[in-house]
């Protein structure tokens, strides 16, 4: 019995090392593998990398630098919130102050020569008018954003709803 107990060791000892030894070799190759270079000259779907091999560290293009004209934007749809057209990166805007009111509140924005934030700002979720600020609607960049100088990362193919409904009653003449 004993002898038959240590075949059934060494059996079970010897299957162990095979397994070890192939799961070695594998990873052994596996890692070989992943250090080729992997490149899709003809990627079927565009991305941002291009054709970057997938395991390959790609140097990220500069940050661009935030638009600050002051200009107003058009919006391209119904209650689209608007954009900023100047750099707020050293606003403060956290729940101690909000450096954007210190313009576009409503008793500072004629005097700054801003648009005041929209009356729907100054309203709780039922819709009645608050005498100051909701506290819902107080930090800006939830909505509204800066934009970049730069060109667009991929091709943008949004058409505005006037455009639709002016081809539509066009269509219908």
């Amino acid at each position: 019995m004993k002898t038959l107990v240590n075949k059934a060791a060494k059996h079970a000892f010897s299957l162990a090392m095979a397994t070890v030894l192939s799961i070695s070799a594998m990873s052994v190759s596996n890692t070989a593998f992943a250090n080729e270079k992997v490149v899709d000259n003809a990627p079927e779907m565009a991305t941002l990398r291009g054709t970057a091999p997938l395991n390959a560290e790609v140097t990220p293009p500069a940050m661009s630098k935030v638009e600050n004209n002051d200009l107003k934007r058009q919006r391209d749809y119904p209650q689209q919130p608007p954009t900023i057209p100047h750099d707020i990166s050293k606003y403060q805007l956290d729940k101690n102050f909000n450096k954007c009111m210190d313009c576009h509140s409503r008793k500072f924005a004629d005097e700054a020569q801003a648009p005041a934030v929209s009356v729907t700002h100054y309203m709780n979720r039922d819709g009645d008018f608050l005498g100051e600020m909701s506290p819902r609607r107080y930090f800006c960049t939830q909505c509204h954003v800066h934009q970049l100088e730069s060109e667009p990362l991929v091709e943008n193919e949004f058409v505005d709803m006037e455009k639709i409904i002016r081809k539509a009653h066009e269509r219908s003449k």
